[in-house]
Parts: structure tokens; sequence; C-alpha cells
């Protein structure tokens, strides 16, 4: 495309569009066409997630709140609780004190939750990093509809100056019409 396609936006911009990046071409484009350029990005994104993505986003979401440590907790405690009772009463146990196996399941469930909590998390900030890109471009094409709010605004007044001295210049010539005829 060539810049004389997109006047508007190269003279607020003081840049033509060939120079400007993709996403100032993009917002030029629109103000150009008179589109709207708002979207949902999430929503963009969300309907391209994969099977993979959808369970690392539920791992984490359940790994990080507060029934995950609640039941976490209560099955560490069933565990010593059971482990040592056993122990005690029977003097046999499955997982006797220091409880060795419960360590390891320990260690598996953190190396497992891990990286996916980490999957997740790379998901949420590509999410965000649309996010901001599309806020620069709706902030860019708000800034940029302003200053043609302000000049039109500017146009009209001057419009409006140039109107009102050539209506004071008529009304003056006829006040000196007026004088002319009372003087004679």
């Amino acid at each position: 495309m060539t810049g004389k396609k997109h006047p508007i936006a190269e003279k607020l911009l003081g840049s033509s569009y060939e120079n400007m990046d993709a996403r100032t071409q993009k917002v030029a484009r629109h103000i150009t066409d008179r589109k709207h350029i708002s979207i949902d990005p999430s929503k963009a994104m969300d309907n391209n997630i994969s099977l993979g993505q959808r369970a690392a986003d539920a791992v984490a979401k359940f790994g990080g709140s507060w029934t995950f440590i609640g039941l976490f907790a209560i099955t560490l405690i069933c565990w010593v609780v059971l482990n040592s009772f056993l122990l005690v009463n029977y003097d046999k146990s499955f997982d006797p004190y220091p409880y060795i196996l419960l360590n390891l399941f320990l260690s598996m469930l953190a190396s497992i939750q891990a990286p996916i909590i980490l999957m997740s998390q790379n998901r949420q900030g590509e999410k965000d990093r649309l996010n901001a890109d599309h806020d620069y471009e709706v902030n860019l094409k708000a800034e940029l509809e302003i200053m043609l709010l302000n000049e039109k605004m500017d146009t009209l007044r001057e419009g409006q100056w140039a109107e009102l001295i050539a209506i004071q210049k008529e009304q003056l010539r006829l006040l000196g019409a007026l004088l002319e005829k009372n003087k004679s």
C-alpha cells in the first residue's frame, strides 16, 4: 500500500505509511477505513487452545487454590496419622517414619506440577502480551481520533472567526453607510 491511502494518519503521526511499524499501520488503516479496532484478544486466543493447554490451565488453577492446599494438608496429616497408628498398634506400617514413600510421592508431584504450572504461566504471559499490544493499538487509535477531533474543532473555530469577522465588517460598513446618510 502506498502512503497516499492513509494521509490522515500520516499527517497526525508525522511519518509516511511505509515507515510505520505493523501495529501503527494497522491503526492507520482502521482510522482511514473508519472501522473500530476493539476486540477481546483473550477470546481469540482461547478459541485456539489445545487440550494440553486447557489441562495445564486447570492444573495451575487448582494447584494455586486454597482448596488444593487444604486437601494436600489433610492428605499429609492422614498419611502420617495412619502410618503412626499402624506402627504403634500393629508394629508394621506401609511407610514407616521418616516416610520415604511419602517423600517420593511429594517429589514426583512437584516434578510434574512445576512444568505444568510453568506452561500455564507462559500461556498467561502470551495472553498479557497480546492484551498489551491490543491496548497499545486502541490507545494509539483513540489518541489519533482525539487529535482529529481537535483539528476539526480548530477548523470549525477558525471558520467561525472568519464568519464573525466578515459579519463585523459588514456591520461596520452598514454603520458607516448610516453615518454618512445621517450626515447628509
